[in-house]
């Protein structure tokens, strides 16, 4: 022996420990013990197909009766020999079906030969009893196989199954007697199997035989629509907004997307219905359809898409790339379709879905210039469509965030501006696309010094009078880093309005951090300061209010109606109040009351002291 073959040592082969490798499957590759019947209907369907290859004329059943402590169930298929049952169920991963895989996948369910371990998650004990039809001579063999990892295989006399085919037989486990009760597994059998070709019955009870509403004929178009709507009801427990047909035939999808009658989050996965030549594949298939599309949930059939392991889920490969972009394509057909024929259906679907829209409107070209008519955005006008927007003005402004769009909303109105709210998601975006749709249009954004150059300067001789009071609110507020100013405008009924912009939220939170800061973190945030825009008390002369306050003759009660109106102005905008903010408003309201205290007595008193105040 040379040094080589010493060092190389003895082949050895790897012993696999079955329980250990039961407890990986049922904790890990198989979400539920209930797959187990999935697996013995898929063994049972893809034998009857094998058989079907050599005889066309050969029976196709499949037969399960459960007891609470057993189960057995028989089907007419190609069955084994006494050589393949040592080939492929004594060899874990070994599949008749994966000697040439692609083939493989065109007719066959299963592919990767560990289905039937999936019965050791719920069985003790296993056994087989299989009959060949290749060879018409053959006898049965018996395979039984315990959940330690020992089998045992014999011959048997004809007698003991006179016909091709193969029973299995098993044994529950302790604690797994409920997925044996006959109820259970009928419902399991009716889940996974519904749509299989072939003749399935629990007990005496049919499993199949009724035909998907894509695939049934129907008297007229209401009543296919009626029938689609039926189904979805008894799949997916709700009535649909509509339905659209799946029928693919190049991917070889067949089916329906289902719209959802309300509103879901744009993070919430569609749990889509996958069936595998007729078998359930999942519920739960989260990658079917593009991320936009989460306002459908599908049901569908196909013979092209891949199972992974665990027969759970789809396989990401180029396939499923395909018919994911085929579905969303037929999705963006139908929104084309109702934008053309059936305006008032198109908005009861906008009404509910509108963000799903905006988001595909915003990756797709085709989809914007169909659909940015009809969407509805938040304007200072009321809720309008950006088409109805850009008919009534030429330029169209719009904020980035709620809070400004709060604070100029109103002035907005009354001022003659077109704003919209861009805020919420995708809406800024959407509305900066605008001139793609409508090249006439000049889409700008809004900040606040647009917003007060659109308001109305006060005479000379007003602006000269109010100088006092001016002094006194600025030397008010200016700790706060804000400026006031006076301007005429409508509605006259709104005393105030704060108006900013981010560059000086930016700078006040800078600030904020800077004073709150170790001196080298204040050092790094002081050489970030920015000379943005103050903020700015918009004090509106129109109001009878302000005027009376500017008229006040002490200057202490001016600078507390100053406060009032700062954190009213807040308050009306929907501001978060920062900790400084709320403690001013609580000092004005309290220095109010003080003030309002001794008047409210000298009423009591016959009114002097209300005189003097």
């Amino acid at each position: 022996m040379t040094t080589q073959e010493t060092s190389a040592g003895s082949p050895h082969t790897f012993q696999v420990d079955l329980r250990g490798l039961v407890d990986l499957l049922s904790q890990h590759l198989y979400a539920s013990p209930r797959v187990y019947v999935r697996e013995l209907l898929q063994n049972g369907v893809d034998a009857i197909t094998a058989r079907r290859e050599l005889d066309p004329g050969a029976p196709s059943t499949v037969r399960i009766e459960a007891t609470g402590s057993a189960l057995r169930i028989t089907d007419s298929g190609v069955g084994l020999s006494e050589p393949e049952v040592h080939q492929l169920l004594a060899t874990i991963g070994r599949s008749s079906k994966r000697d040439n895989l692609d083939e493989a996948r065109k007719e066959f369910l299963g592919q990767f030969g560990i289905g039937l371990l999936a019965c050791f998650v719920v069985a003790e004990t296993i056994r087989v009893v299989s009959r060949s039809a290749r060879t018409p001579d053959a006898l049965p063999v018996e395979w039984v196989a315990h959940d330690d990892g020992s089998y045992t295989v014999r011959t048997l006399p004809a007698t003991e199954h006179p016909e091709p085919g193969t029973t299995v037989h098993l044994v529950a486990r302790r604690g797994s007697e409920q997925w044996f009760e006959a109820a259970t597994v009928a419902d399991l059998a009716a889940d996974f199997g519904a749509l299989l070709p072939y003749d399935v019955r629990v007990g005496d009870e049919p499993v199949t035989g009724r035909r998907p509403p894509w695939e049934a004929e129907h008297t007229s178009p209401t009543a296919r629509a009626a029938a689609l709507s039926a189904y979805c009801q008894d799949t997916f427990g709700f009535a649909p907004l509509d339905s659209i047909e799946l029928d693919l035939p190049l991917v070889g999808i067949r089916g329906v997307a289902y719209v959802l009658p309300g509103v879901v989050s744009p993070a919430q996965r569609g749990g889509h219905r996958v069936h595998l030549k007729g078998m359930l594949l999942t519920d739960r298939a989260e990658t079917l359809l593009p991320d936009w599309a989460f306002f459908v949930r599908c049901v569908l059939d196909t013979d092209s898409l891949r199972p992974t392991a665990s027969r759970e889920q789809l396989y990401e490969d180029e396939t499923l790339a395909a018919v994911r972009e085929a579905l969303g394509d037929r999705v963006r057909g139908w929104l084309a379709q109702l934008a053309t024929t059936s305006p008032e259906r198109l908005r009861r679907f906008l009404a509910v879905h509108h963000l799903g829209v905006k988001a595909l409107a915003l990756h797709d070209d085709d989809v914007l210039r169909t659909m940015l008519p009809w969407l509805p955005f938040e304007t200072s006008e009321g809720e309008l469509t950006l088409d109805d927007l850009a008919r009534r003005h030429r330029t169209v402004h719009f904020t980035r965030t709620v809070d400004e769009f709060r604070q100029v909303s109103a002035i907005a109105a009354a001022q003659g501006m077109a704003v919209v709210n861009g805020g919420y998601t995708y809406d800024a975006a959407l509305v900066e696309a605008l001139p793609l749709v409508r090249p006439a249009t000049v889409v700008e954004e809004l900040d606040a010094s647009v917003v007060t150059a659109h308001l109305d300067h006060l005479d000379p001789a007003s602006e000269l009078a109010l100088a006092p009071f001016l002094a006194t609110a600025r030397a008010r507020l200016d700790p706060l880093d804000c400026d006031v100013v006076v301007r005429a405008f409508h509605p006259a009924t709104l005393a105030a309005v704060h108006l900013d912009d981010r560059s000086a939220r930016h700078e006040r939170a800078r600030a904020d951090a800077e004073g709150h800061a170790d001196d080298l973190w204040a050092g790094i945030l002081g050489a970030l300061r920015d000379e943005a825009p103050r903020a700015r008390l918009v004090l509106n002369h129109l109001n009878p209010l302000v005027r009376r306050i500017a008229a006040l003759p002490d200057a202490d009660l001016t600078g507390v109606a100053t406060d009032a109106l700062y954190g009213q102005s807040l308050l009306q905008a929907r501001r978060p109040l920062r900790p400084v903010d709320q403690a001013l408003v609580n000092r004005a309201f309290g220095e109010l009351l003080e003030w309002a205290a001794p008047a409210a007595r000298g009423d009591q008193h016959g009114g002097s002291q209300a005189t003097n105040r």
